[in-house]
């Protein structure tokens, strides 16, 4: 099933300067996945040792955050748009 991700700024050194690519899979974890392996490095810069969402890292598939969702097991539809966001710190 084909998404599409979205890239935020930081992280499309690993995409080549593309702010949206394309996915696979059907569940947010194949998509990761299938990201990294089309874009080596990038799944360590969202997931943790653990294999977790890192805690500074949004994910959203559609408008829902996956946080409040299923995590890594949120299905992701044919033409849904996944977005991955940085959180913004500071004071």
């Amino acid at each position: 099933m084909s998404v599409s991700v979205r890239i935020p700024t930081i992280l499309r050194t690993y995409t080549g300067g593309n702010a949206e690519v394309s996915g696979e899979g059907a569940t947010l974890r194949d998509v990761l996945a299938k990201l990294d392996s089309d874009f080596p490095g990038i799944g360590a810069r969202i997931l943790d040792e653990s294999g977790k969402i890192r805690r500074f890292v949004n994910v959203y598939v559609g408008e829902e955050d996956v946080r409040f969702a299923q995590g890594l097991d949120t299905p992701a539809p044919e033409g849904t748009q996944i977005s991955i966001i940085p959180a913004v710190a500071g004071g």
